[in-house]
C-alpha cells in the first residue's frame, strides 16, 4: 500500500489531502499519476512529484515500493 498526499491546487481538485492505494506486482510512478490523472483530470494542474520527500521527474521510470509516500506538489516560490 502506498499513501498519496495531495497538497494545494491538487489538494483542491481531489477533494482530499491524502489517500491509500494498495496494488500488486510492480506500479511505476508514470502509471499512478497515468491513473491519477484520469481519475481527478488534472491535465490543466501544474505540480512536482516527491516519493519519500525527494522530488522525482514525472518522467522518470520509478518502480514504487509498497511503503512508499508520493507526494504531489505545488509550484515553489521564491521569497
Amino acid at each position: 500500500m502506498i499513501e498519496i498526499k495531495y497538497f494545494g491546487a491538487v489538494a483542491e481538485k481531489t477533494k482530499c489531502e491524502f489517500e491509500k492505494l494498495s496494488f500488486s506486482g510492480e506500479l511505476s510512478l508514470q502509471k499512478l499519476l497515468q491513473d491519477l490523472n484520469e481519475k481527478y483530470e488534472f491535465d490543466s494542474l501544474t505540480f512536482s512529484v516527491a516519493v519519500n520527500q525527494k522530488i522525482i521527474s514525472k518522467k522518470a521510470d520509478y518502480t514504487l515500493q509498497t511503503s512508499d509516500i508520493v507526494a504531489l506538489l505545488p509550484p515553489f516560490a521564491g521569497g
